[in-house]
C-alpha cells in the first residue's frame, strides 16, 4: 500500500512538467555569488567542481540577454566585523579579489549588480524593488550553493509573490544529498525545478531572438 505523503505533494498533485513555463518578458535572470572566493584557487570557500557551472552559465546568459531580460548578480559582500563570521569563515570581504565575480562570465553595462550581506538576495537590498520597477514576476535563480544562498533566496521570492524556476543544471550544493534534497524542497514547496534545456527552449521563441 503506498501513502500518500500530502505534504510533498503539489496543487492537483500535478508532476513536474517537461517544459519550463515562464514569459520572458516579464523575467529576471538572477545569478548568486558566482564569485572567486567560492571558485578560483586560493579563494576561502572552493566548492569542488564547480567550475562546471561556467558552461551553462555562459549559455543561458547568452540567450537571456538576447532575450532582452534583465541580468542580475546576488553578491556576496561583507565587512570584516560582519556578524556572518561568527558561523562561517572570512569570505567575500568587501573590494576584496575574492569577492569579484570569476573572469569566465561575462558582466555587461547593462547588468544589475546587488550587494547582499546574508544569505537572500532580498534580505535588506535593493533586490525586491528593483524586480517590481521592470515588472518583474519571475526570478530564475542560478548559482550557488543550493542549500544555502540559492535556497534562500528562493524562499524569499516565494514569499514576495514571484515565481521561481531554478534550473537545476545551473546550481550546485555543499554535496550530492543536499542538493537532492534541496531541489526537491524548491519543487514541491517554494518554486519550479527545471533544466537549461527547458529555459532556453522558451527563450529561443522571445521575440526578437
Amino acid at each position: 500500500m503506498t501513502t500518500r505523503n500530502t505534504f510533498s505533494e503539489k496543487q492537483s498533485n500535478q508532476q513536474r512538467g517537461k517544459t519550463a513555463d515562464f514569459d520572458p518578458a516579464t523575467t529576471a535572470l538572477l545569478v548568486v555569488d558566482m564569485l572567486k572566493d567560492f571558485f578560483d584557487e586560493g579563494g576561502a570557500m572552493v566548492l569542488e567542481g564547480g567550475k562546471a557551472l561556467y558552461a551553462p552559465h555562459l549559455k543561458l546568459l547568452a540567450a537571456a540577454r538576447a532575450a532582452r531580460m534583465p541580468v542580475l548578480w546576488l553578491n556576496q559582500n561583507l565587512s570584516p566585523d560582519d556578524s556572518l563570521f561568527e558561523m562561517r569563515a572570512v569570505h567575500c570581504l568587501a573590494g576584496s579579489w575574492g569577492a569579484e565575480i570569476v573572469d569566465e562570465l561575462p558582466v555587461e553595462a547593462s547588468d544589475i549588480i546587488i550587494p547582499k550581506r546574508r544569505y537572500s538576495g532580498f534580505f535588506q537590498t535593493a533586490l525586491d524593488l528593483t524586480l517590481r520597477e521592470r515588472g518583474i514576476d519571475t526570478v530564475i535563480v542560478t548559482g550557488v550553493v543550493t542549500n544555502i544562498c540559492v535556497r534562500s533566496t528562493v524562499h524569499d521570492a516565494f514569499f514576495l509573490r514571484y515565481k521561481a524556476l531554478v534550473p537545476e543544471d545551473l546550481v550546485m550544493a555543499t554535496s550530492p544529498q543536499a542538493q537532492e534534497v534541496t531541489l526537491y524542497d524548491i519543487d514541491t514547496h517554494y518554486g519550479d525545478v527545471t533544466t537549461l534545456d527547458q529555459v532556453l527552449a522558451v527563450l529561443q521563441l522571445a521575440p526578437g531572438t
